[in-house]
């Protein structure tokens, strides 16, 4: 079993590392169906969802992920918790090799690293009331005793800001806010350490966006959580992030603390989704870049650099055939680009 290096036998998780992930593959299989096979004699096609992507989060920070949508975050989330199974590479959490975790192993890893997901009207199961729903993860960490489970939906309840009256209720009586707490609360019924939140506010209105954003930030300061905060709203981002990371057609293309990202950001890239944030102060607002092109397809990637096919400074072959490498330009600042 692999195992991180120590420092004298022993990893400091209060300000090191806290999760690994390395050279993380996720490729989905398309199968055609036997009349495509036969009458168009379509082949099987590879999407390469998360390509190559290592990064650490760090105990007690929230790790902000953007980028556009078939870009890959949730996949990259959803294979961390392991709610989808690696093609390749490795996930460590806590120095612990858990990427071919089984059984107990796998049981006791998903107490700690839970997700929210980022529809609240599917997430949930419509048959069941509030009291089923939060039980499942309740007796499934070992809360057998119905009083205690019952005291302990309650809490969670409460620690959400919703009415332990409300428990018997199913999820169509709650609004869109008041589900995604609900959701919030299932991922806290296990006690974890490590929460994905997949766009946990993209679906709600802006008023309640604000709501949910300080109860996550509450529960962060009070539970001392870490957090991998997957958004496409880039105020957002700045507003929760300790560090960003920018991942574009599956990989991981710049990387740094948040104020690095926004204020000097280095991948032509990163420049053009900081150059669409919409603000009402003119001195703010930044030359808006325009990409030409569409995103190319994660079935077929381009040779070279990920984003060669809509940059407007490449450098004409070396980007086209050349893959650059994640390095650290400045400390603690990453970038994936030829120019640097």
């Amino acid at each position: 079993m692999y195992k991180v290096p120590l420092k004298d036998g022993v990893l400091d998780m209060e300000n090191g590392t806290f999760i690994q992930i390395k050279n993380l593959k996720k490729y989905f299989i398309e199968e055609p169906d036997l009349l495509m096979k036969l009458v168009a004699k379509k082949k099987k096609r590879v999407v390469k969802a998360v390509d190559d992507i290592s990064l650490d989060i760090n105990k007690g920070e929230t790790l902000g992920l953007v980028g556009e949508s078939g870009c890959g975050k949730t996949t990259l989330g959803r294979t961390i918790v392991r709610l989808y199974e690696p093609t390749e590479g490795k996930i460590i959490f806590k120095g612990e090799d858990i990427t071919e975790a089984r059984g107990e192993k796998l049981k006791e890893y998903r107490k700690k690293a839970q997700i929210i997901f980022q529809n609240p009207y599917s997430s949930l199961n419509p048959r069941k009331t509030v009291r089923q729903i939060l039980s499942v993860p309740l007796i499934a960490s070992g809360v057998k005793d119905p009083h205690e489970r019952e005291e302990r939906i309650m809490y969670l309840l409460n620690r959400v800001g919703l009415n332990y009256r409300q428990m018997d209720s199913y999820p169509h009586e709650f609004s869109g806010g008041q589900r995604q707490r609900i959701g919030i609360a299932r991922a806290l019924a296990m006690s974890p350490e490590f929460i994905v939140a997949d766009e946990p506010v993209s679906a709600l209105d802006v008023s309640i966006q604000a709501q949910i954003i300080n109860l996550l930030e509450e529960l962060k300061e009070e539970l001392n959580l870490t957090y991998l905060f997957i958004a496409h709203d880039l105020s957002v981002v700045y507003h929760v992030s300790d560090r960003v990371a920018v991942m574009y057609l599956g990989k991981i293309v710049e990387m740094g603390k948040t104020e690095d990202i926004f204020f000097n950001p280095l991948h032509p890239y990163t420049k053009a989704l900081l150059s669409a944030i919409p603000s009402i102060d003119k001195s703010k607002r930044r030359e808006r870049i325009i990409l030409e092109g569409t995103v190319p397809s994660p079935v077929n990637p381009p040779k070279g650099c990920r984003f060669s096919t809509r940059c407007f400074v490449k450098k004409g072959k070396m980007c086209e055939e050349e893959e650059p490498e994640l390095k650290e330009v400045e400390k603690g600042h990453f970038v994936a680009c030829h120019l640097y």
